[in-house]
């Protein structure tokens, strides 16, 4: 009796708990019994009959074993129980898969319904494990195939609904698969997160949304070769990943929805439509690239400059349609370099003639009426046959859509790739060699049999840029470039490799004229002073060039340079032979550190021009930062601010360096001490020619006044934050961007405006005022949605007293629609203090993610 009771109060256990399920899934959907002669097709149309130890679907009789198993999540426990090869879950079918092979493979046939990977109901927030994404089902299993038994893909759906901090730390991704020949057919594969699911077999298997607010939710990763999805819905928005990941993998009449970075780099796209509601489908391409035939896209954005990828990498549509608004842009790449290239024939917008990525010609192939066209499909007895057989043979002649006897061509090259993309040569300095080579699909070499067409290599340099290089032969796999400039001006052009059948790849070169010394000093080198500005005096012998020497100059302690820290440099090829002094100058002595250059010269060897004594305050008198009405200013464009590192907090100066907040303790990131957190350089996207920029995640600025006690103060920071549709930083993971003053630099206490990335809405951030007490951060008013955190942004923040206020505005278009704030304005009734230091401390993500500094003016009103 001891063994039996523990199996009888299981299975009491079980009975309870499937009347309990039973009564509250009976208004809901049928639950089958253990008597399968009950069961019903949830699709009447499309009718399945289960027979226990078989089905019979579209005419066939199906047997089921240990490689051929039957889902469905209308069966109860004791029916699929009851059957060795019948489950109703997918959990439970996945724990039961064996290896297949290529003539056996291991199939899963799921009846209509929905199956989810992930329990979209467990309040838990999952996360990754081994520093990987979270998951929610790795599976590994051999030729693996899911077979949905529907001819309409939207009656079976595996679903799961968690992204980047809704639901899960991370990009979470449904399923990870592992194992070559992996077959899905006939379902929908769709992470729900930000997509309502719409089950129109049974509606109450339906689902809203996690939320609106667009965040990272994968489909799957794959990890094999071989791999087919054949008349599968993929539904996702941001990042979606559908089976990312193959060596070689076909997309073969697919629907696809998704946002930006979203689809695989490398896939074969054939008869599929894709639904766009961002603006960049790929982040990028690889291995020789993706591959469009016979495919639809609609733009569903509001988006006037569509492209195909984030960075730059080989797209290749053919007989491909894209349907759109009016006056919309279509081009390749956010960033056009001279080196891509990449395919269309047959390629129709609105249905009328279209050249992709017109602003850059040079990146686009118009191969309508080249031999190349037969590499991706040839017309057999009248019939359009696409050459799908040539692009993913491989080395071990695989054939997904059966047309190898119908297609003359399968051997032939679609990419031509060089050694490198950029090149930077010098006249005098030496050579470089480039070479080419034809690959086929996928980054496989052309086989070692007679090629289809003709690939012999040729190469040109852009016309008008002949004489800038001498090519050592116009035809074969590599050649030697020699630079050639004479003349003043670095030259940057392309030097393009092409086949005859029509294959192009290009290297970016930039050719620079021969390096001359750097000029000499003539005559006495001074430092001379005059109404509170320090002049370096200086002549060179230039023969005529211009002046681009760098002139950085410096605080130092003593008449010996000690202590020397730089406070203001050269950029722009425009030396900075001015210094005007501040009260910050007062005890210090000022040095003028000049490196001779010209257009043509490297820097020479610095010349230090230091003052004899220290400054004092007759020397500045009235010039002071800048004395205005009673108020001391301190404005800068940041074009001579320098980005050095410069970690100490010193009364007069600005501390360059990298913080992690405590407040972001729960996000995992670092940055390296040894490299400058600031760099001074042209933006992109929606940041407008050159400013301040964010190098890595933490970056933070912190001025600190000369000492004394402070009054009322204002700052204002004109910005350009590189994202453009609002949304200021890369995830609602901790990311944000403090705009501080009455803040004391050393104890980190002082007010500010907190600008921050939220997961309540995908195009706009949240603010808010916030007090600072040793590092601390406390809200002092509610945040404040607004979309006005875009290019031409003004923020103003102000203490007069104990009134803390703020006010934010943009001079881009907004939308009118979106129902959230166009103009921030905040106030708080603080407690005033004494402090006059102000901070930027910015904890986003790099790159894309990064704010652009324009204009800082900081204004301080008498003493407190």
């Amino acid at each position: 009796m001891m063994c039996v009771w523990p199996v009888a109060v299981r299975m009491f256990r079980r009975f309870m708990t499937f009347l309990a399920v039973t009564a509250l899934l009976a208004t809901v959907i049928p639950v089958f019994s253990a008597d399968y002669k009950a069961y019903r097709s949830l699709d009447s149309s499309d009718p399945i009959i289960f027979l226990g130890d078989s089905i019979i679907y579209g005419g066939r009789t199906i047997t089921l074993g240990e490689r051929t198993i039957f889902v469905d999540p209308r069966l109860d426990n004791a029916l699929a129980d009851n059957y060795r090869y019948v489950y109703n879950s997918i959990r439970d079918a996945v724990a039961h898969l064996v290896d297949g092979t290529e003539n056996d493979p291991m199939r899963v046939l799921f009846a209509p319904g929905v199956y989810w990977a992930d329990d979209p109901d467990t309040p838990a927030v999952v996360t990754g494990k081994y520093g990987r994404e979270p998951f929610g089902m790795v599976i590994r299993c051999e030729n693996l195939h899911f077979i949905g038994l529907t001819r309409d893909a939207r009656n079976v759906v595996l679903a799961s609904q968690r992204g980047q901090t809704q639901g899960a730390v991370g990009n979470f991704t449904m399923f990870d698969f592992h194992g070559d020949g992996l077959r899905v057919s006939n379902l929908t594969m769709g992470n729900f997160c930000n997509v309502d699911l719409d089950f129109h077999l049974l509606p109450s298997l339906g689902r809203k949304k996690r939320s609106a607010t667009i965040t990272q939710a994968h489909v799957a990763y794959c990890h094999g070769d071989r791999v087919v999805a054949r008349n599968v819905r993929f539904i996702s928005r941001l990042n979606m990943n559908p089976l990312n990941g193959a060596r070689r993998i076909l997309f073969d009449r697919c629907h696809m929805e998704c946002t930006d970075d979203a689809l695989t780099g490398n896939g074969v796209y054939l008869k599929c439509t894709l639904s766009l509601y961002g603006q960049k489908p790929f982040y990028t391409t690889h291995r020789c690239g993706a591959v469009f035939l016979d495919c639809d896209f609609t733009a569903g954005g509001s988006n006037r400059d569509m492209v195909f990828c984030k960075a730059p990498g080989q797209v290749t549509l053919v007989n491909c349609r894209y349907h759109t608004g009016d006056s919309v842009y279509v081009g390749w790449t956010n960033y056009p370099e001279t080196w891509q290239r990449c395919y269309q024939a047959g390629f129709t917008m609105n249905g009328n003639p279209y050249k992709i990525g017109a602003r850059n010609p040079e990146n686009t192939v118009e191969m309508d009426d080249l031999p190349l066209l037969s590499a991706f499909y040839e017309v057999c007895d009248g019939d359009t046959v696409y050459n799908v057989y040539n692009l993913l043979r491989g080395d071990d002649d695989w054939d997904p859509t059966g047309i190898r006897g119908m297609v003359g061509c399968g051997n032939m090259g679609t990419a031509l790739v060089l050694n490198r993309k950029m090149a930077s040569i010098v006249t005098g300095g030496g050579s470089i060699c480039l070479s080419a080579e034809v690959m086929r699909h996928g980054g496989y070499e052309l086989l070692k049999e007679s090629s289809d067409s003709n690939e012999n290599i040729h190469w040109r340099v852009r016309p008008g840029f002949e004489d800038m290089v001498e090519l050592s032969s116009y035809d074969g796999d590599s050649i030697k470039v020699t630079p050639r400039n004479n003349t003043d001006e670095t030259a940057v052009f392309y030097i393009e490799a092409y086949t005859d059948c029509g294959l192009r790849g290009a290297v970016g070169v930039s050719v620079s004229p021969s390096v001359l010394p750097p000029p000499d000093f003539v005559g006495n080198t001074r430092l001379t002073m005059k109404g509170g500005m320090l002049v370096a005096d200086y002549t060179l012998g230039l023969c005529g060039r211009k002046d681009e020497s760098l002139v950085t100059w410096y605080r130092c302690v003593d008449g010996r340079k000690n202590g020397a820290i730089p406070v203001k440099v050269s950029r722009g090829r425009v030396p900075e032979r001015s210094y005007r002094l501040t009260t910050a100058d007062n005890g210090y002595f000022i040095m003028a550190r000049i490196e001779p250059k010209h257009r043509r010269s490297e820097a020479g060897n610095a010349v230090d021009l230091i003052m004899k004594r220290a400054v004092k305050p007759s020397d500045f008198g009235e010039t002071d930062i800048s004395r205005t009405g009673g108020s001391d200013i301190y404005e800068t464009d940041f074009r001579t601010f320098p980005t050095v590192n410069q970690v100490r907090v010193i009364p007069g100066f600005w501390t360059v360096d990298g913080y992690k907040p405590a407040d972001t303790a729960e996000f995992p990131w670092t940055f390296d001490t040894d490299k400058d957190m600031w760099a001074y350089g042209r933006g992109f996207n929606g940041a407008v020619g050159e400013g301040l920029l964010q190098a890595q995640r933490g970056a933070r600025l912190m001025y600190t006044p000369v000492n004394g006690h402070y009054g009322d103060m204002s700052l204002t920071l004109q910005v350009d934050p590189t994202k453009t549709a609002g949304q200021g930083f890369g995830s609602a993971t901790g990311q944000y961007m403090d705009i501080c003053l009455k803040f004391d630099t050393r104890t980190l206490t002082g007010y500010g405006l907190r600008i921050i990335r939220t997961v309540k809405h995908a195009k706009a951030v949240d603010f808010m005022l916030v007090e600072y007490a040793g590092g601390t951060v406390t809200p002092l008013t509610d945040p404040v949605s607004a979309i006005c955190y875009r290019t031409g942004c003004t923020i103003e923040l102000r203490m007069r007293g104990d009134s803390l206020a703020a006010h934010v505005e943009t001079s881009t278009v907004l939308p009118s629609n979106s129902g959230l704030a166009t103009v921030v304005d905040l106030s708080a009734t603080v407690t005033p203090n004494a402090f006059g230091g102000a901070a930027i401390q910015h904890t986003g993500t790099c790159g894309e993610s990064t704010t652009m500094l324009h204009r800082l003016k900081i204004e301080w009103f008498g003493p407190g």
